[in-house]
């Protein structure tokens, strides 16, 4: 992103342009190309789980995938960026996706995040913190056993924790 090889600033200004800079912590790519890596991942994710739970018969590749906001059967119902509305507000309530065994009444609550490598451990206990009065509202509102909180976090250079 170097303009010229003397600036040693990122084109936002604020930092040097590092790797760890230009793959996770550049205002100006955190609102394009951030949020495409990320919702990237997540696809990858709910198509793996949708197959897993045959919801969807079509193989296609992952960067064919098309998510569908709610698939369901019997069994299993998986949510995508969605929303939950709960009897008691809660101030996190759209993790990036909600998978359902209605045979186990369990919940998986999923978030993704791609941190700095530095951010690993933090960014796991920020994402069990935030969802947890969301998971203990699921159990009571929808009558499950348990509403497990699973963060899937990839740093941005492919590490993983």
């Amino acid at each position: 992103m170097k303009q010229s090889d003397t600036e040693e600033l990122c084109r936002c200004g604020k930092e040097s342009e590092t790797i760890q800079h230009i793959s996770a912590a550049c205002e100006q790519l955190a609102a394009t190309e951030y949020v495409k890596r990320h919702y990237g991942l997540a696809k990858i994710i709910h198509q793996k789980l949708a197959e897993a739970a045959e919801l969807i018969e079509d193989k296609s590749p992952y960067y064919k995938y098309t998510t569908a906001n709610v698939l369901e059967n019997e069994n299993f119902q998986p949510y995508w960026n969605r929303s939950i509305l709960t009897d008691k507000t809660t101030p996190f309530n759209r993790p990036d996706i909600i998978f359902m065994n209605n045979k186990t009444k369990n919940t998986f609550l999923m978030d993704i995040a791609v941190p700095n490598t530095h951010n690993l451990a933090k960014t796991i206990t920020d994402q069990q913190n935030k969802y947890q009065e969301l998971a203990n509202e699921i159990c009571a509102m929808w009558k499950q056993k348990a509403a497990q909180m699973i963060p899937i976090v990839i740093s941005s250079t492919g590490v993983i924790p």
